[in-house]
């Protein structure tokens, strides 16, 4: 790995030279690290760009915000929440969204380089999987925001993707040996597309506030167990079903529970959560969320399943 950091460093420097950098930084692992890459091999060149585009899990903006700005980088964070679920309106392909979530978040990092002046590079944390799930280097699975996602011209002079090459698990060790905090490092994977790609068929406000809800659920208690998969999140499927509250009938969205191990998500298998941490999250959902009627378990490995449901 730190022969990795070195020619990583060195390769950025060859490119980048004395230039600035925008990174578009999601606040998960992957930007995370290639945060602090930059900061390494480019001191005083880059420029992080959060962008809120209204699919964040719940209170994470604030926790990603209040991150970063205390290791000292330069943090510039952009409201797009209405312009992002208006690009989304009654669209329900998991590829369109992809690609319209992809386009709009350079569409607003060219906006924000042309506001802080000259930035002729964007910077991501694109990694290993994100690559070849994307078609680059083999067979389509799933176009990544951040590369089957991108328009085909974007406007900046370069593209800086220095973790390209790592899986996960090496994203993860890398950023142990630059001296992240544990908390950073260890986060779980949150896609880039956020909640969008875990709402099945169209997105809307308040489907977004139910899933929002539900995933809070399923992470505070898997959090409070033993358990420790690798990912674990709350999906609002397109179903809706029949149900029973206070002696009438009641019609509410399905919401299914996926929790996975996996080394380099590549391939994962269901984590095998007892069956009183299941009972506990669905009655927590079913009495504390306004719209949810029924909650299942997802048990697919992948393959031939992928991690998210979209």
């Amino acid at each position: 790995m730190n022969a990795f950091i070195n020619s990583a460093v060195a390769d950025l420097r060859q490119r980048a030279g004395n230039k600035r950098v925008l990174l578009a930084l999601s606040g998960g692992v992957d930007s995370g690290v290639c945060a602090a890459l930059l900061a390494k091999a480019l001191p005083g060149q880059t420029i992080c760009v959060y962008v809120d585009h209204g699919f964040m899990r719940k209170n994470e903006t604030e926790e990603i915000v209040k991150t970063f700005s205390d290791t000292g980088l330069h943090l510039v964070c952009v409201d797009a929440r209405a312009r992002f679920l208006q690009k989304l309106k009654g669209v329900r392909d998991p590829e369109t969204k992809r690609k319209r979530i992809g386009a709009e978040f350079i569409a607003v990092f060219e906006e924000e380089s042309r506001k802080l002046g000259d930035i002729p590079f964007l910077a991501q944390g694109t990694i290993s999987s994100d690559v070849i799930e994307s078609g680059v280097e083999a067979a389509l699975v799933k176009s990544h925001h951040n590369v089957g996602g991108l328009p085909a011209n974007i406007g900046f002079d370069g593209l800086l993707e220095p973790l390209s090459g790592l899986f996960k698990d090496q994203v993860r060790e890398l950023g142990r040996v630059l001296g992240l905090p544990s908390t950073m490092f260890r986060r779980q994977p949150f896609p880039g597309p956020g909640l969008a790609i875990r709402i099945v068929g169209a997105v809307t406000q308040s489907k977004l506030d139910i899933l929002r809800e539900a995933d809070a659920v399923v992470r505070e208690e898997i959090d409070r167990s033993d358990c420790s998969p690798d990912q674990y999140f709350a999906v609002l499927t397109g179903i809706r079903s029949v149900g029973v509250e206070g002696g009438g009938r009641r019609y509410g969205y399905v919401v299914a529970v996926r929790a996975v191990e996996t080394r380099d998500y590549m391939t994962c298998e269901a984590a095998p959560l007892p069956y009183p941490l299941l009972h506990k999250i669905a009655a927590r959902m079913t009495s504390e969320i306004k719209g949810v009627g029924r909650v299942v378990y997802d048990i697919t490995p992948k393959p031939p399943a992928t991690v998210e449901w979209e």
